[in-house]
């Protein structure tokens, strides 16, 4: 507030004298406006001039980045590992005719029947018209996993967009007909080609799926023209995915053996890659979206995340009012290809008429399937700034029943056995039954033996159906999941794969009930409890079970699968080994202060704290002196206090209070500091020198894993001096970036120095943790010093620093 005021004063004090003196006040803004003019003028020509700069010393990156935005390619595309397959397009036109023939036959043979027999008003509906175009799909580019999937596989990823100039038309019931001219797909379709064997044609199988739903845009014809209304065209374009979906979006594939050995069971639905729990944490510096007195007022938002994996979806709870939320919400998700399966993060404001999007990131599991488990923050893309923390474990399945013990022995003795996570993982493959009653009425008249009675139903049946329309209710506990409906068949066949989460194996079963479509009468059940998989072969069973409350010779044919969520390790890291600093002594105003321990080698380059005795900062040097001195012996280990007076006044004992407690903080973070093994941090800068403005740039990136200063991170910022100028007009300094301990500043810095004295000079970088508003105090995290005579200032470098690249120097209390 005084600083506020004191700006204030400062400006308006000439325009007060002006009026004094008896100048005009139009003199006086025409001034300001050619000073204004001048500033603006001035400070577009440097943004030119250093635009200029930067393209001229940074060329290769620049060209880079701008290639990549001008050939458009896709989000995923890196050049370094995916190819162009101008080839296969080539391909793809010359069979294109060939495969308008194989879909016209596909549509007319198993798309019309199925159409039929979904609904009794589309029976007489007929293909009149197929015709797939000219136009065919192009493959913008394609990925080849070799080393991250089994060596008997090869896992290829596809940029499919389709810009078709399809034109279909059907008759659905005379007169109304309908049709498709022109449709646009685009997605990632993923190719695997397993197993890989040694006889011809050295490929089992061919297995592929989309990772994601694709976008589909759909041109209507015919009666169909009205689903081109806003109010329709969603509806039918979203079912129509719906369909593709469920036929080769993950979990569903389509399945192509080429050998009699493959199981096509095994290729539909293969068991998963394992498990990915998600620990929705917290948010930090997020988007204010709410705004009051029409938007002149930001205000803070409500924020709440969404999670989708493949095709489940799942919604945080929402934090009123609030721009660093905190959830602590634990999810988790089947991983059925990783690389590949990306979990995608939306945050919104909940408001009452729309939301407001808040900003998004993907996270492919690949990374953590190699990582085993993460505690990261991720920035969040679409909005300015925000970024939101996630813990990420990978879990593998396992077929050893003795991890389960131990599992649930971790649960009880913990109590959580009610916190809602799982222990294990259910994978149920339906694939079909026989002899499915046609209603609850043929169950009764199996069960009925009185001759009456059999006549009375035998009357009945006449005049029904000879098949029912049949699906299947999966549950474990609440988690209830639906197959297909199949029509008109006794002996259905489903062929779908599902997946639940197990709490208690002992406790909890497999419940399996075949409904009928229109009324959702119980056509036979099976109840199996997942303790009977613990004492078979590999904690499956693949067979044909009775059905009960059915048919006599009902049943149904059922691979159930039981794995044990194991943890794994993360990868152990390698670690150098350096020789020890050796300890050095460095006097200054007659106390001996010591140099800061050997730090803890790490595998990459680290920016340590130092438990060394702070000293006082005044013009560029270290001193101790008066309370500052006593303080630095307490630091030391000695416990003798310093002499106090005989008498004081209350504010004199009021200031001791005050410096007692800024003592005390600042001992309790040197001492866990002090007893602090490992890294302490490091520090991103990026160093040149540009010839054409004489002037030493610096431009300090990022920190991260610095010591935490408090329990809600580090409140951290950057100071540098070029030595030997040390006074505070010489002083340059980051923004604050408050509690995180992985801060991102991005902020230049320019030093007007010549080339060659820039060669004898040092860099002195200090990350400090900023004062608090009780204390006066700075703590330092860390210093170094860079020698630029060791440095290629012209060429330029840009990396981590720590004990390899600097000096570490004590810390000090300025």
């Amino acid at each position: 507030m005084l600083v506020y005021f004191g700006r204030a004063v400062f400006v308006l004090y000439p325009v007060y004298l002006s009026g004094y003196l008896g100048f005009s006040v139009t003199g006086v803004l025409l001034c300001m406006v050619m000073v204004t003019w001048w500033k603006k003028n001035r400070q577009g020509k440097d943004t030119r001039i250093g635009t200029a700069i930067e393209f001229v010393d940074n060329e290769s990156q620049v060209v880079h980045t701008e290639l990549r935005s001008a050939l458009q390619m896709a989000s995923w595309v890196q050049f370094s590992e995916v190819e162009k397959v101008d080839w296969v397009n080539k391909v793809l036109g010359q069979a294109w005719p060939f495969f308008g023939m194989y879909m016209e036959k596909f549509l007319k043979e198993n798309i019309q029947p199925t159409v039929r027999l979904s609904s009794p008003a589309l029976k007489t509906f007929a293909f009149t018209k197929i015709h797939f175009g000219h136009i065919p799909p192009k493959i913008k580019g394609m990925k080849a996993y070799t080393h991250e999937v089994d060596q008997r596989e090869v896992v290829l990823d596809l940029d499919i967009s389709y810009l078709g100039d399809v034109d279909i038309d059907a008759v659905v019931k005379e007169p109304i007909t309908a049709g498709i001219k022109g449709l646009k797909l685009t997605g990632m379709l993923r190719i695997i080609l397993e197993p890989l064997i040694g006889v011809a044609p050295l490929v089992g199988g061919v297995t592929f799926f989309f990772i994601r739903r694709p976008t589909l845009d759909i041109n209507w014809t015919g009666a169909t023209n009205l689903l081109d209304s806003p109010a329709f065209s969603s509806l039918s374009e979203d079912a129509i995915m719906d369909i593709i979906a469920s036929l080769m979006v993950l979990p569903n594939r389509m399945c192509v053996p080429l050998i009699d050995q493959v199981k096509v069971d095994q290729m539909r639905f293969p068991l998963p890659r394992g498990v990915v729990r998600v620990h929705l944490l917290e948010g930090r510096d997020l988007v204010a979206k709410d705004t009051y007195m029409m938007g002149l007022v930001k205000g803070k938002s409500d924020p709440y995340a969404t999670l989708r994996v493949g095709n489940r979806h799942v919604k945080s709870k929402t934090i009123k009012e609030n721009l660093y939320p905190k959830w602590n919400e634990v999810y988790e998700f089947v991983v059925h290809e990783a690389p590949g399966q990306e979990l995608e993060l939306e945050l919104y404001d909940e408001d009452t008429d729309k939301d407001d999007f808040m900003g998004r990131f993907n996270l492919d599991f690949g990374e953590v399937k190699r990582e085993k488990e993460m505690d990261t923050w991720f920035e969040l893309e679409g909005v300015p700034h925000g970024e939101v923390r996630l813990k990420l474990q990978w879990f593998s399945l396992s077929t050893n029943p003795n991890l389960l013990a131990e599992v649930n022995q971790i649960g009880h003795a913990k109590n959580t056995s009610s916190d809602g996570l799982a222990c294990a993982m259910l994978a149920v493959y339906l694939d079909s039954a026989s002899n499915v009653p046609k209603n609850q009425d043929e169950i009764n008249k199996q069960n009925k033996h009185k001759e009456g009675q059999l006549e009375k139903y035998d009357k009945r049946f006449t005049k029904r159906t000879t098949a029912p329309n049949s699906y299947v209710e999966l549950s474990v506990a609440s988690d209830v999941q639906k197959s297909k409906v199949v029509y008109s068949s006794k002996d259905p066949v489903w062929e779908e794969g599902f997946t639940f989460f197990v709490h208690s194996v002992k406790k909890q079963q497999l419940n399996v009930q075949i409904k009928e479509h229109e009324k959702k009468t119980l056509l036979g059940t099976l109840n199996l409890p997942l303790s009977r998989l613990l004492n078979v072969s590999n904690m499956a069973l693949d067979q044909r079970f009775l059905l009960e409350r059915s048919g006599a010779n009902s049943q149904i044919k059922l691979k159930v699968t039981l794995r044990v969520l194991s943890v794994e390790k993360p990868p152990p890291k390698v670690i150098p080994q350096t020789p020890p600093l050796k300890e050095a002594s460095q006097t200054n105003q007659g106390d001996q202060l010591a140099k800061p321990p050997p730090p803890v080698a790490t595998s990459t380059p680290t920016l340590h704290a130092s438990n060394a005795n702070p000293a006082a900062h005044s013009s560029g040097t270290h001193s101790l002196s008066g309370s500052n001195g006593r303080y630095a012996a307490t630091h030391r280990g000695s416990r003798t206090p310093s002499p106090r007076p005989a008498s004081t006044s209350p504010k004199e004992r009021r200031t001791q209070r005050r410096k007692r407690k800024r003592r005390k903080v600042w001992n309790s973070v040197s001492r866990a500091i002090r007893n602090h093994q490992g890294s302490f941090g490091e520090i991103h800068l990026t160093i040149r020198y540009t010839t054409l403005r004489n002037k030493l740039i610096i431009v300090v990136d990022s920190c991260r894993n610095l010591f935490p200063c408090s329990e809600n991170g580090t409140d951290s910022y950057v100071r540098l001096y070029l030595l030997p100028d040390q006074s505070w007009r010489h002083r340059k300094k980051t923004h604050v970036k408050k509690r995180t301990v992985n801060p991102v500043f991005n902020e230049k810095f320019e030093f007007d120095v010549l080339l060659r004295e820039v060669q004898t000079r040092r860099l002195d970088v200090s990350v400090k943790n900023n004062k608090m508003f009780y204390s006066r105090e700075r703590k330092d995290i860390g210093m170094v010093q860079i020698d630029f005579a060791d440095v290629d200032i012209l060429k330029g470098v840009t990396q981590w620093y720590g004990h390899k690249e600097a000096m570490l120097h004590t810390l000090h209390q300025p």
